[in-house]
């Protein structure tokens, strides 16, 4: 995929809990200026922001969301907190997992035949959602990132309906370190979800477009 010249200038994150400011701390170690909000009061949320992740901001979501990508990184069970007003026309990153054995059962996860992004990007209808970060562990992300050309640089895929956000999302995360590989639709993430072989390894862009394809074959016979 070509990433040049459609990557983010700013990253919005909604969510700082361990992924959140994971995801952080690599924006700003790429460069990035970032915003981080929550769903507390900005004075409840700044110190812990300066301590957990220096040079992030501690903002408002209506602030947050004004950035180029914003990454949605809340608890799934708590997505109905978002505001789907303030997303609207925004590239957005899901990095949320249904993940039962670790969440519990959630029914409307549970009895619902599409992915979960689907179910997000059905409750954001005006956002450009894009499905990635999800299958790599918050201290993975800080530890496994090369520069670009590195025979064992580990890949990530992405999914999502809207060919410019997707490629927006893939100049994001080579420059955090990771090959993107797009996977297709949004309904594609089904293949990297909890318990897939993407989402349970490490993957060069090679294997993982091996792995891609096997699904995509899976899938269709």
């Amino acid at each position: 995929m070509n990433t040049a010249a459609t990557g983010p200038r700013s990253i919005g994150i909604l969510g700082a809990g361990r992924v959140g400011t994971a995801v952080a701390r690599q924006s700003l170690r790429a460069g990035y200026p970032v915003k981080i909000a929550t769903t507390k009061p900005v004075e409840e949320i700044a110190m812990l922001v300066d301590i957990i992740t220096p040079g992030a901001r501690a903002v408002e979501a209506s602030d947050a969301v004004n950035a180029d990508l914003v990454v949605i990184a809340v608890p799934l069970h708590k997505y109905r907190s978002l505001n789907p007003r303030l997303l609207a026309g925004k590239t957005v990153i899901d990095v949320m997992n249904y993940w039962a054995p670790v969440d519990g059962l959630i029914d409307e996860f549970e009895n619902d035949p599409r992915t979960s992004s689907e179910i997000i990007q059905a409750f954001l209808p005006e956002a450009h959602l894009v499905k990635s970060l999800n299958h790599i562990g918050y201290h993975e992300l800080e530890e496994d990132g090369k520069k670009a050309g590195a025979v064992d640089r580990r890949a990530l895929a992405l999914a999502g309906d809207d060919d410019h956000a997707k490629r927006m999302v893939a100049a994001y995360l080579d420059r955090l370190g990771y090959d993107p590989v797009d996977a297709g639709p949004l309904s594609a993430g089904r293949a990297f979800q909890p318990g897939t072989e993407i989402f349970n390894g490490s993957h060069t862009a090679d294997q993982l477009h091996a792995v891609l394809a096997a699904a995509l074959a899976s899938s269709a016979s």
